[in-house]
Formats: C-alpha cells, sequence, structure tokens
C-alpha cells in the first residue's frame, strides 16, 4: 500500500500566498491598532504602548520576547521635550535555523499641519490606507505578521528563525535603537531592513544627517519699554541676521555634488542640504521676547566630514550672535551617520523574492543612494555586517512625512509575499549563502 507523501514546501508556497490574499484584512485591522498609538518623535512617549501592542499581535505565533531600553544618559538631551522610555522591542523563535533579522522602527515623525483625515486613525478608501506610519514604516510591520501568519497557517517550513527588532528613534535623536542593539551585540544574522522603497532599488547607501538646537537669549521687558537704551533684548530680532547668514550659506551647501548614484529620473546628482526646521519663541505682544529656539539641520554626503560640516556652521553662528549681548547655546539633539554600499552575498535571493511578490523582472532593477539617512550607518560602524537588505512601502506618491501619509493593500500584500519567499525554506534555494558555507 503506498503511503501518502507529505506535501514539499514548494507545493504549500502557492497556498500559503494566496493565504496572504485571502487574509489582508487582519493586516489592515493591525495597522489600524498600531497607528492609533502615537509613536511620533519628538517626544518619544509612545515606546512602551506600542511594545504591548507588538507583544499581543505577535504572541500567537510562539515568539519569545526582550524588551532593551536604551540607558537615558544615551539619547536624552538636558532641555528638550518630555519624552518616554526608549524601549526597544525583540522578538525571537529559536528553533536552531539560521537567524534572519527583520528591522522596523517604529516611531513616526509628528503629525504635520495639513491633515484633512485624523493622523492617528486609518482611513481606508478603496485601497488606499492612510494614517501617520502607514507606509513609513507600520505598513511594514503588518505585512510581516500577515506573512507569518500564513506560513503558520499553511504549515510552510521556513529556512530561517525570524528575529524581529522594533526600535525607536529613527526619526531623530542621538541613539537609536538599533545601534543601542547593534553595539551591545545583541543582533544575530542579516537583517532585512524595511525602512525602504517598494521600487525595484539595489541599495548603493545614503546620506547622514544631523540637527542641532540653537537658543538664544536675550532680556525680556515690557514691550513698551523696548525701545529704551538699555531695556530689553529682543532674541527674535537678534537672531534675524543668524538666519540670515544661514540663507546665505544655505545655497552654498546645495552647489556640492556626491558621487553616490541618484536615483533614476534624477535631474542631476544628490546633494547636500542645509535647512532651518524649527523655530519657536515669543510669548505676548507685550513682552520683548527673551528666547528663540532655533533648529538647523544638515545633511551631509558620504564624501564630507560631518566635523568641518558642523564646524563651518557653529562658525557661522558664532560670528553672527558676536558682540550682540545675546546668550547662546548650541546642542547636538540628532545625528545619523551615512550608511556604505551594503550589498552583500544575500542580495540576489532577496531581489528574487521581491521580483516574486512585486512582479518585478531582472531588468527592472537599478542601484541608487539617496540623501535621506538611515540609523544603519552605525550597524555597520558596529561591526556586525556591511551588508543590509533593503525593502519596503515608500513610492514618491505616498506622502511620508507629509499629510496624507498612506499605503495600499495592493502593496502590502506583494512585500508580505517577499518576506514569505525569503524565508521559506525552498524558495530559491539554490541562492541561499549559508547552503554554500
Amino acid at each position: 500500500m503506498n503511503m501518502p507523501q507529505p506535501a514539499s514546501s514548494q507545493q504549500i508556497l502557492g497556498p500559503a500566498m494566496a493565504a496572504i490574499e485571502r487574509d489582508v484584512e487582519v493586516a489592515v485591522d493591525d495597522l489600524a491598532r498600531m497607528i492609533e498609538v502615537d509613536t511620533s518623535f519628538p517626544p518619544g512617549l509612545g515606546y512602551d504602548a506600542f511594545a504591548d501592542l507588538m507583544a499581543e499581535l505577535i504572541s500567537p505565533l510562539g515568539f519569545e520576547f526582550e524588551r532593551v531600553v536604551v540607558p537615558r544618559d544615551l539619547w536624552y538631551v538636558a532641555g528638550g521635550p518630555a519624552s518616554g522610555e526608549r524601549t526597544n522591542l525583540i522578538a525571537t523563535r529559536d528553533t536552531g535555523k539560521p537567524v534572519c533579522g527583520l528591522y522596523y522602527h517604529v516611531d513616526t515623525v509628528p503629525a504635520a499641519p495639513g491633515w484633512a483625515r485624523d493622523p492617528l486613525k486609518l482611513t481606508v478608501e478603496g485601497d488606499d490606507l492612510f494614517g501617520l506610519g502607514a507606509a513609513d514604516m507600520k505598513g511594514t510591520i503588518a505585512a510581516t505578521l500577515l506573512a507569518l501568519r500564513s506560513a503558520k497557517k499553511c504549515g510552510l517550513p521556513l529556512y530561517y528563525d525570524p528575529m524581529l527588532l522594533l526600535c525607536t528613534d529613527e526619526e531623530g535623536g542621538l541613539y537609536p535603537g538599533i545601534r543601542y542593539l547593534a553595539e551591545q551585540g545583541i543582533l544575530k544574522g542579516h537583517i532585512v531592513n524595511f525602512n525602504g522603497s517598494a521600487a525595484p532599488r539595489i541599495w548603493a547607501g545614503c546620506f547622514g544627517v544631523f540637527h542641532l538646537q540653537l537658543t538664544i537669549r536675550g532680556h525680556a521687558v515690557h514691550a513698551g519699554e523696548g525701545n529704551r537704551t538699555g531695556a530689553g533684548i529682543n532674541a527674535i530680532e537678534g537672531a534675524l541676521p543668524l538666519l540670515n547668514a544661514l540663507m546665505a550659506l544655505k545655497p552654498d551647501v546645495a552647489s556640492r555634488a556626491s558621487a553616490l548614484t541618484p536615483p533614476p529620473h534624477a535631474s542631476g546628482p544628490l546633494r547636500p542640504q542645509l535647512s532651518i526646521s524649527a523655530v519657536n519663541g515669543g510669548t505676548a505682544g507685550g513682552q520683548v521676547p527673551a528666547e528663540i529656539k532655533i533648529l538647523v539641520s544638515r545633511r551631509y554626503a558620504p564624501e564630507e566630514s560631518y566635523e568641518d560640516a558642523r564646524a563651518e556652521i557653529e562658525s557661522l553662528i558664532h560670528d553672527s550672535v558676536a558682540g550682540t549681548g545675546l546668550g547662546l547655546e548650541m546642542d547636538l539633539v540628532g545625528h545619523l551617520i551615512p550608511t556604505d554600499d551594503p550589498e552583500g552575498p544575500h542580495w540576489p535571493r532577496w531581489q528574487k523574492a521581491l521580483s516574486l511578490g512585486f512582479g518585478y523582472k531582472p531588468e527592472d532593477f537599478q542601484k541608487w543612494g539617496a540623501a535621506s539617512c538611515s540609523d544603519f550607518g552605525y550597524v555597520q560602524k558596529s561591526g556586525f555586517a556591511q551588508e543590509v537588505l533593503l525593502g519596503g512601502l515608500g513610492r514618491p506618491e505616498s506622502c511620508i512625512h507629509s499629510p496624507e501619509e498612506h499605503t495600499t493593500r495592493r502593496d502590502i500584500i506583494a512585500l508580505a509575499k517577499s518576506i514569505l519567499a525569503y524565508l521559506a525554506a525552498d524558495f530559491a534555494a539554490d541562492s541561499i549563502p549559508e547552503n554554500r558555507a
């Protein structure tokens, strides 16, 4: 009597992909719950609540959890806004297989003025899913859970033990969570970073960025006394020469070109940027303003020196306030270093997985970098690994960091299929580097 043979993982992969399409509304519900947890940075008050939600959603998949808190003295800037614990959640499932880290930053930028929809409520309009963090990057977490549930439901054997890395402070700050995990030796295997795009892109690396918080102090008096000699010192008016000097430097910075390959259809090379990102000061019309805070952001190319770029700005600032009677404080409140070319031996198979999920052809893929920044420069610098795989949900029309940020069911399904294929044991097995070791 012939006994029935168990299905191979190749035979199971098809039904598992079908399950992803069938169960996408579960991922939409997950995304809705994630968006409702405000993890905007600054101030970073929602990390513990988000870790609680993630543990609830991931627990049925058989993962164990560790919460790793970045010490306050590494990330806190005195005088900054109220902030919460920098809680990073690591979810592991150790069955003795090689480990593949799946990275997500859980913070979002603050909601910008101009939203027509509630940024902290998922709005579903046809295939579009609107909400703060929908594309960058809570939607990628929803896609991952969709893939892992499909694998469990269909009994799909995986080649890798996934290690979910749900990390803090990528959108700003001094010490991103993934940096701390790398420097503490907690990371394992190789990592797929989902802070990327849905485009057929081979990542070539990216710029660095730093943020300087300037505090200019004058002296407050009744506004009616402001024209009397020796009375108040108007901090806002006193800062105008500084602001003008920064604006004069801006085109000089932008005239410099990077050798990093620009995105397709770009009008020219990638260039450094200097921006005045925030200005806050004054309290009332009846009072000479005693303080103004100015946030200066500088994106710098891999060829540039951070030290030189910062010194250029600091010299200009000191010259602008010299002899004015104004007080000055400068604090570094955020810094991401450039990420070097992260291509490595796992890329060819990840490219095949992206092609399966999104329908790309091999000739569609192009290699390019970006003036946007990543916290993975710190991972490379830690010595953990040079290689970083990149994927995600970003598209030019996604409005990332803008009002009406959104993703689509279609892209969540495509990314989930890509993740499932990459983790699966029999998908493109001849391209798995560990099989050739």
